[in-house]
């Protein structure tokens, strides 16, 4: 995590003091990141945080030890600046008639003491949200209050609540919010004034094509063939398209300060779990009003493009606009209808969608034809501008009626998921161009803007990623000042293209790569290649969206922005990012415990692996299909000593010279499962 204005402050006898954001262990020590980088750190041993908890804010006194013949930054905290968090869930443990709660978090490396009275509310086995009282003292356990009691662990819907609670969100709606949703609801019929202030799109080809159980589709893509006189007028030869990439215009509903649009802040986007969403915005908004559900009028904010037959521009326009969706498609119904082989359906989708279902949408494909052969053209120009190719496999469970894992499998990224992507792209990048033009026109510094941007790459994390491909046998090309292009990038996932090692180096290049975050400051997008970039295309499920979709109004409008804007932005611009970080970790968690819960009913079952990591306690084995990642212990290895070769990514046997290297295929036993820890145990086989 990157300390903000790191600051070292002198003492007496050459120490110093440091300001900074703490990251502690479940053994309760810590570390600050100076400047922001992983091992550029000062450790605080176990027993000197001194309260701190995960992600607090606090004051650091230094001194320089030597340690193993080394000289070492080390620390205590003497002041706990601000907590990060005072909300947590965890589970009723009861030893010895005394209850304490046994927090989800690992990293909170105290068990929470709750009153006796609080106490006569629960039972062993609990999961209970609770709220920390004042801490200050580090010998005594921090006390709690509870907020909520929400039911039995193991049960699939407090699991998923409580990953829901654990990050900050909520799974219900305050009854005001819901209120102001329930009045819109009531009130949608569209009325013949704001359909004349819009661009009346009914009649032209239009359909969203989204996952198979979506429920709020906030995209729809409309296709014409303009005729022979609309070309001459252009004065182009050769066939023309107007595509449309309509928007549900979500900001006609949800007006700037209300109840809504505090919570819409408040929650940043919507969170998709294995089993559920929780949506940004109330169901009736969501599912209903503001969702392009086919058949029906829909208010829209659109970007319309005519593209010649090389998906080049010849001209764009954005505005708002009513749309009828023609025809609701998955990405599984039109790959089937491009392929002009409805029957392909039951390969794309797992028997989950009907053959009719298919030929439904049969009589739409010839334009879905050159919708997706524009499509083909408008990625590869990507590329060739130096887009990096990060596309992962797609884990998907089946669940049973409780939410129990019955089945996995992995979820094929189809043309029609790419088709989609790229007029997305493409509205997004426009967007982004259009308001960076509108406030250059005028003249002024760069406000009244919020964009998507994605910074060039980290050196050390660059230097450390050729570090280790090397080790594996590929090459990454660095220059001498600690730079990469996209191009290098691109040749690295090139070389390791259906190898063993394909899924582990490109986690590494991820994982090796800045972080998307919102800002109003444009600095361009390095993993897409695009100079300008934002969020237009999903206002029902993000916030900057909905913010972009206000903006891109003011500019068209000609409305100037004031200081204050500039600061509500920046300020929007953050939480959202911080929200969207805290939205990926709780789909993680959860798909992390259908992993667990899926291997602990095969105990004893043998599987294909990979090794996805080496350390010194041993090795770390996913299997081939779930990704279900487990420990095999170092002991477990073998009838000899393992040395950990920490350059060579190896475990390597003292007598034979047996190795486990990183990336090799093994067959494993799973041995056990721990769901409150959620973690699992292999053994080789």
């Amino acid at each position: 995590m990157k300390i903000k204005n790191t600051r070292f402050t002198a003492k007496k006898g050459g120490q110093k003091t440091i300001n900074g954001i703490i990251s502690t262990t479940a053994k309760g020590a810590g570390y600050i990141d100076i400047n922001g980088i992983r091992g550029n750190s000062i450790y605080i041993e176990s027993g000197l945080l001194n309260t701190a908890l995960d992600g607090d804010s606090v004051e650091v006194e230094t001194v320089e030890k030597r340690v193993n013949g080394k000289t070492e930054i080390q620390g205590k905290v003497i002041k706990v600046l601000k907590r990060s968090r005072e909300e947590f869930v965890g589970n009723v443990e009861i030893k010895d008639g005394k209850v304490s709660i046994v927090p989800d978090d690992r990293k909170m490396y105290m068990n929470v003491s709750i009153s006796s009275e609080d106490s006569k509310n629960v039972k062993n086995d609990d999961k209970v949200f609770i709220r920390l009282l004042e801490w200050t003292d580090p010998r005594k356990n921090p006390e709690g209050r509870i907020i909520r009691v929400l039911g039995q662990k193991g049960n699939n819907n407090v699991e998923m609540e409580s990953i829901v609670l654990e990050k900050g969100f909520a799974m219900e709606f305050p009854p005001n919010v819901e209120a102001e949703a329930g009045e819109i609801g009531k009130n949608k019929v569209i009325v013949s004034e704001e359909i004349a202030k819009r661009r009346d799109m009914r009649d032209t080809l239009t359909f969203t094509i989204d996952p198979f159980d979506a429920k709020d589709f906030d995209d729809a893509i409309s296709f014409r063939a303009l005729d022979q006189v609309e070309i001459d007028k252009l004065e182009h030869k050769g066939p023309l398209y107007e595509i449309g990439v309509h928007i549900a215009d979500v900001s006609h509903y949800v007006r700037e300060g209300t109840s809504l649009d505090k919570e819409a802040i408040k929650r940043g986007c919507s969170i998709y779990l294995v089993d559920r969403t929780i949506p940004m915005l109330p169901e009736t908004l969501s599912n209903d009003v503001c969702s392009l559900n086919p058949r029906e009028d829909k208010l829209t904010f659109s970007a319309i493009f005519i593209l010649d037959a090389k998906a080049r521009i010849i001209s764009r326009w954005f505005g708002k606009t009513i749309i009828n969706s023609t025809h609701r498609f998955t990405y599984e119904t039109a790959q089937a209808v491009i392929d002009g082989k409805p029957a392909n359906i039951e390969k794309y989708s797992n028997g989950i969608q009907s053959v009719a279902s298919a030929e439904a949408g049969m009589e739409y494909q010839k334009e879905l034809v050159i919708l997706d052969r524009l499509a083909q053209v408008l990625k590869k120009d990507k590329f060739s501008r130096g887009a990096i190719e990060f596309e992962q496999e797609e884990i998907k469970f089946r669940l049973d009626g409780s939410g129990k894992p019955i089945g996995v499998y992995k979820y094929e990224r189809l043309d029609t998921h790419k088709l989609v992507e790229e007029y997305m792209l493409l509205a997004n990048r426009e967007v982004a161009k259009f308001i960076f033009d509108s406030i250059k026109r005028k003249g002024k510094r760069d406000t009244g803007a919020i964009y998507r941007i994605h910074d060039v790459p980290d050196k050390d994390k660059i230097q450390n990623l050729a570090s280790f491909v090397k080790a594996l046998g590929y090459t990454l090309k660095v220059n001498k000042d600690g730079t990469v292009t996209a191009s290098d990038l691109n040749n690295l996932l090139d070389q390791i293209e259906d190898t063993p090692h394909e899924s582990l180096i490109r986690t590494a290049t991820i994982r090796s790569m800045q972080k998307a975050v919102y800002s109003t400051k444009n600095i361009g997008h390095f993993g897409l290649a695009f100079h300008f970039y934002t969020h237009f295309t999903s206002p029902i499920r993000r916030y900057p969206d909905l913010l972009v979709h206000r903006v891109l109004a003011k500019h068209l409008n000609n409305e100037a922005f004031g200081d204050r804007d500039i600061v509500v932005f920046q300020n929007i611009a953050e939480s959202s990012t911080n929200r969207e970080i805290d939205a990926s970790e709780a789909e993680r968690a959860s798909k992390k415990l259908k992993q667990v819960e899926y291997m602990s009913t095969r105990i004893g079952q043998e599987f294909e692996g990979s090794i996805t990591g080496v350390t010194k306690w041993g090795i770390y084995i996913a299997e081939v299909i779930s990704g279900s990642e487990g420990l095999v212990h170092v002991t477990n290895l073998g009838d000899e000593y393992f040395n950990f070769e920490e350059k060579k990514y190896a475990m390597v046997g003292e007598k034979t010279g047996k190795k486990y290297v990183l990336g090799d295929k093994v067959r494993f036993r799973v041995k056990g499962a721990d769901l409150d820890r959620r973690v699992l145990d292999y053994e080789l086989v």
